[in-house]
């Protein structure tokens, strides 16, 4: 090969490096999660800052902490403890709310409403939050068919949802 052809080679590497490199980086992998997650608007906190694992393992809504913070799916997560947070970081889609937060009877009837984080319920070792105590005792009457009607419509009830 001539010194002169080896010079023309040497800008096709360059594209072909650039061009595999952003490839490479438009095809990361995103969070295990896909839902639109509430978060409060001006912080970026999910759950307006109650610790997610603390529903499970105090069977209480608890808020978190500055210092035990993590963020997840595009969003800041608090812990009350580094416990709660080692926890999260190992499985956050066990202590994730269902439907992101929002609740889930107003998903089966087909509307997109943000839930309380201080109502909310553990069904078979998933969390929901709900709008208000009304939705929470209907929920809870009747978990079964309300999840259902929830996830048959979840996917236009998210497309509808503000980012």
């Amino acid at each position: 090969m001539t010194a002169a052809s080896n010079l023309r080679i040497v800008p096709f590497l360059s594209v072909f490096a650039t061009l595999l490199l952003s490839l490479t980086i438009s095809f990361r992998p995103q969070a295990e999660t896909t839902e639109r997650i509430v978060v409060d608007r001006h912080s970026g906190i999910a759950l307006g800052g109650f610790d997610p694992v603390a529903y499970f393992v105090d069977a209480d809504a608890i808020r978190g902490k500055g210092e035990f913070e993590h963020a997840f799916a595009g969003v800041v997560w608090r812990f009350r403890n580094e416990g709660n947070r080692a926890a999260f970081a190992a499985d956050a889609k066990v202590y994730m709310p269902r439907f992101g937060g929002h609740d889930p009877v107003a998903a089966a009837r087909g509307v997109g409403v943000p839930g309380d984080p201080r109502l909310w319920l553990i069904v078979e070792g998933r969390l929901y939050l709900f709008f208000t105590p009304e939705a929470q005792a209907a929920f809870g009457d009747n978990p079964k068919d309300l999840i259902e009607a929830a996830e048959r419509n979840w996917p236009t009830v998210e497309v509808t949802l503000s980012p």
